[in-house]
Order: C-alpha cells, then structure tokens, then sequence
C-alpha cells in the first residue's frame, strides 16, 4: 500500500516519532505521485487548492473547517504540531465513511483514533486555543511575563508545555485564525489584545 504525506520538515520529524509504517513524503502534490496513493495524508491542506482525488481516502489537516465543506472522501485530523505524535490521533469523517471503511483506513495506517465533533478546532484544540488566549489576556493586564506564566501553568497543572511555549509550536497564526473563526459563534473566544498585537508583529517582521 503506497501512503503519501505531505508535509514540511518539522512534520515530517513529528509523525516519524510515532508512526511507523513505511510513508512517501513529499512537500509536493505532484500528479504522478497522487496517482500512485492508495491513502494521502496532507498536513499542508489548504481548501483553496483542492487536489481533486476522489478515489481514495484523503487525510487533511483541516482546522477551520467541517466535513460538510469537504469532499466526501476526505477525513478531518488535528494534525496542529504538538497533537500528530499523540497515540490517539483526534478525527472527524464525512458519511461516506462507515464504521468498517473508517476501520480498514485506520488499521491501514496503525492508528488509534478518537471521533471528535465535527467543529471547528475539534475539542482539543479549543482547549488549548482558549488557554493560550487566556495567557494572552493576563499578559495584557500585566499580570506576569510569558516565562513566569509557563512556568506557573507546568507547575500548577503538569502540562507538558506552558501556553506560550505552545503557541510557539503550533504557531500564534493558527491559533489565532481558530479564535477568530470560533469567536463568530461564541463571545468566549474573542482574541486577546495583546495576541492580536503579536500576531500583527509576527505579519510585520
């Protein structure tokens, strides 16, 4: 079975620390390889530029969106940095994929997998979104410096990473584009200031 990932490097060093099975990388959607795949994992998804496969099952890291704006052969994955090397890989499916045609991917590619609500950000990556947010917030009322409010949040919490130090692997910009979109729908994720401001910077520099 031939499973194409497409993928930048940081990604590509990611899913090498939890998947095993034999992939082709590529950073590229090149007509040749896409008619070769028997599954496509693209980690680099972008909904403006569709690949037009519809024979078999397409992977997208899709986190803006749902699958009723997807093809019908794509299934949802939070593949933000940080959450691809989890055990449990956190997905969202079209009707197209029942209980048996979603297993044999799955098992295709030796992952376990949890179904999630068909949102935008999925469910862990609302948390997470919300939490740095809320770091952003303090920081704006000057509550304490990014380093302190780590520190107190892996100290009090026995997170992995502190909220910035997340944001720093997921990328302030994707964060802030699943604030922005959440936000539409619900007051509690309206953007910090103080991301906003960083976010414009980042932009900038």
């Amino acid at each position: 079975m031939q499973i194409l990932v497409r993928a930048n490097a940081f990604q590509q060093k990611e899913w090498l620390e939890s998947n095993m099975i034999p992939v082709r990388f590529t950073t590229d959607l090149q007509e040749w390889l896409l008619s070769e795949a028997d599954i496509l994992i693209d980690l680099l998804y972008d909904i403006d530029q569709p690949t037009g496969i519809t024979n078999v099952p397409v992977i997208v890291n899709s986190m803006l969106h749902t699958c009723q704006e997807l093809p019908y052969n794509y299934i949802r994955l939070n593949g933000w940095n940080g959450f691809l090397s989890k055990p449990v890989k956190e997905i969202a499916v079209t009707a197209y994929f029942g209980e048996q045609k979603l297993q044999e991917v799955m098992d295709a590619l030796q992952w376990q997998y949890a179904i999630a609500p068909d949102v935008p950000g999925f469910a862990s990556a609302r948390t997470i979104a919300m939490i740095i947010n809320e770091a952003y917030f303090a920081l704006g009322d000057n509550v304490s410096s990014k380093e302190d409010i780590d520190t107190a949040m892996k100290l009090g919490t026995n997170y992995p990473f502190g909220p910035f130090e997340w944001a720093s692997r997921i990328g302030l910009q994707n964060i802030y584009d699943l604030l922005l979109v959440l936000s539409k729908t619900d007051e509690r994720y309206v953007v910090a200031d103080a991301l906003i401001k960083e976010v414009s910077l980042q932009r900038n520099t």
